[in-house]
């Protein structure tokens, strides 16, 4: 088997943010590498999730000689109330994306900023909720459907539109086990409710709340997230880009953009391609303009514009530290702070454009579905207007670059298996060929890989290695979020990264057309790979957690994560994770979550898995998968 002599390696990675740092110690820049050091050892109260702070009684630390809070609360509760309100973290933040999005659809018009780009997809989605479509105007269409989609956050009763999408089997047991979504909001407001000092403190309890809120995200707020982007932006679509930090350019205006929300990312993108905008970086001395993404933000406008990846979480420091950037714009979630005073120490616009993100050391220039496009334009004119701030001596742009083929959508992934195999079985197509490779063994089954990155594991380490061994294995790999940019940037979305596959894998990316790694989208579009995986077990007949699938978030860092990983188990599908989840405090919460007998397991099929060794865990998943086949008969 190849030892993947021709990837971009994790050592020239580092020796590229190696040398940059060089670069901010010149200016008297900080850095997290930094910042890591001077933050160790963490506190291993809450490592171990046992410190509690919800009054001011305490805050109360659980160790065997104190093993109860000053209410009396013991270490169970504790431990569980802290991972539900870490839950509710994060699927407020994500559901909050998906309002937003909800909100920008509401604001089209045909000759507004903001456009119907997918009237299809609106239809179908449409039709799903039982709306009239026949002569209707397609932005009266829009409104309506927004209307309905922004409901979804604080209806009084029912439960979400979008789980109808699942299985059978799988929506009777999250009937069974009471933990249907309701609206959005109200699952955010009840998990606040129920971690304040004197509710709930029942692990059990506070474990169902967990996975309801968790399904609240997924199948909830960012399901709205994703299909009204797709909607609103277009539906993304295999498309050619690059990715790493050599996607900078010296001679052009460089402009980034991070965060998550692509409201803004898209009239970022819209006015830089115009040719006013143009003309004005060529009077400032720049070849063009260059958009370039950070974070989730990078792999919206890469799968739908071809934009190149700079990088994922832990190098948004870095493209300013290149001394060539004339503005770093952010909208909300998983940006440093320190961009500001870092920012300071170049020539570089730090931008925030959401009240949701103000932050230090900014300039804030609002964002919104009324003013987007005259104060985009704004933005992307004072980034060109920057240009000639830069400071050359310090301009240094590593020259590390690889290919990526990204944009496989739901929608995308059933084209390409329909050019196959002409089985067109309906307008969207089936998931039957890509069924009928695992069951003949031609691939062993699917990890879908997602997440962030963490500190505590070598940065994107995790995420590269875990999916070499994955595909020399015949185990296709979907990814979305950080875990996308990482394999970008190793050069794994090349569809000539099959070569180095498994015989069952390299046949199948040949006979598609296909990379081994399948980008997926922003970390909001993991509710794709939950119709995905609803779609499969329709289309082969079984429930959700028999698939040879299981998922992964080797190197997760935010509440997101954990209301992802949340939803994503309680859909039935077993969950990976190579950070512990701040529960080791408390035996009972860990059993409920990860234990092959606990309540998760018992009520939803699936449960999690925490092996902080990443050979031992990515042996772990592909051992699960042959075990599915085994049961399956396959």
């Amino acid at each position: 088997m190849s030892n993947w002599e021709h990837l971009i390696t994790i050592e020239q990675m580092e020796e590229a943010t190696n040398a940059l740092l060089e670069t901010g110690k010149k200016v008297g820049a900080d850095s997290w590498q930094q910042r890591v050091k001077n933050q160790t050892p963490h506190c291993g109260f809450g490592e171990s999730g046992t410190c509690c702070r919800i009054c001011s009684m305490g805050p109360c630390r659980v160790t065997p000689k104190s093993p109860r809070g000053i209410c009396g609360c013991d270490v169970h509760g504790i431990v569980g109330r802290n991972y539900l309100r870490f839950t509710a973290g994060g699927a407020a933040t994500h559901s909050d994306h998906g309002r937003s999005i909800c909100h920008t659809l509401h604001a089209v018009s045909p000759t507004g900023v903001y456009q119907v780009k997918d009237p299809e997809k609106l239809i179908r989605i449409a039709k799903e909720w039982g709306v009239e479509t026949e002569n209707k105007d397609i932005y009266d269409l829009a409104h309506e459907v927004s209307e309905m989609a922004l409901m979804e956050y604080g209806k009084p009763f029912g439960v979400s539109r979008w789980i109808a999408r699942a299985p059978e089997h799988t929506q009777k047991l999250w009937h069974d086990a009471g933990v249907e979504p309701r609206a959005i909001d109200r699952e955010v407001s009840q998990s606040m409710h129920m971690t304040h000092m004197g509710c709930s403190s029942l692990p059990e309890a506070l474990v169902h709340q967990s996975m309801r809120a968790g399904l609240c995200d997924g199948w909830g707020g960012s399901m709205c997230g994703t299909e009204f982007s797709d909607v609103l932006f277009g539906t993304p679509k295999p498309i050619d880009t690059e990715a790493n930090i050599g996607v900078m350019d010296k001679d052009m205006v460089n402009i980034v953009v991070h965060g998550h929300d692509p409201s803004l990312s898209e009239m970022i993108v819209f006015f830089a391609n115009d040719p006013e905008m143009i003309a004005l970086a060529k009077e400032q001395g720049a070849k063009g303009i260059n958009i370039c993404g950070v974070c989730c933000t990078a792999n919206e406008v890469a799968m739908r514009h071809g934009i190149p990846m700079a990088g994922n979480f832990l190098q948004q420091e870095n493209v300013v530290l290149t001394g060539a950037c004339e503005a770093i714009v952010v909208d909300v979630q998983c940006i440093f702070p320190a961009l500001g005073p870092l920012s300071k120490c170049f020539h570089t616009k730090f931008i925030t454009t959401s009240p949701i993100a103000r932050m230090p050391d900014s300039e804030f220039i609002e964002v919104n579905e009324l003013n987007a496009g005259e104060n985009a334009k704004a933005i992307v004119k004072m980034a060109i207007e920057n240009f000639k701030n830069r400071k050359p001596d310090l301009v240094n742009i590593p020259q590390l670059k690889t290919k990526a083929r990204v944009g496989y959508s739901l929608e995308a992934i059933k084209k390409e298996l329909d050019g196959v195999c002409n089985s067109h079985v309906d307008t969207y197509g089936t998931m039957k060929p890509l069924v009928d490779c695992v069951k003949s063994g031609v691939l062993r089954g699917a990890v879908a890989m997602v997440g962030c990155n963490n500190p505590k594991v070598r940065p994107d380490t995790a995420h590269i290695e875990l999916m070499k061994k994955l595909l020399e294995n015949d185990i296709i790999v979907v990814v979305s979020g950080c875990s996308a940019q990482a394999a970008a940037k190793a050069g794994l979305m090349d569809p000539d990264a099959a070569k180095y596959c498994g015989e069952g894998l390299k046949r199948v990316c040949r006979l598609v057309g296909i990379p081994p790694v399948l980008h997926m989208g922003s970390c909001v579009d993991i509710s794709r790979m939950m119709v995905l995986a609803s779609d499969i077990a329709k289309d082969w007949g079984i429930n959700i957690s028999q698939i040879p699938l299981v998922g992964c978030a080797p190197e997760w860092m935010s509440e997101k994560a954990v209301s992802i990983g949340n939803y994503v188990v309680a859909t039935g599908i077993d969950t990976y994770l190579g950070v512990d989840p701040y529960t080791k405090g408390s035996t009972e919460i860990t059993k409920a979550l990860q234990g092959e007998d606990g309540w998760c397991a018992k009520n939803l099929e699936a449960h999690f898995v925490v092996d902080l060794d990443i050979n031992s865990l990515c042996d772990r998943m592909i051992a699960a998968i042959e075990t599915k086949r085994t049961a399956l008969g396959i």
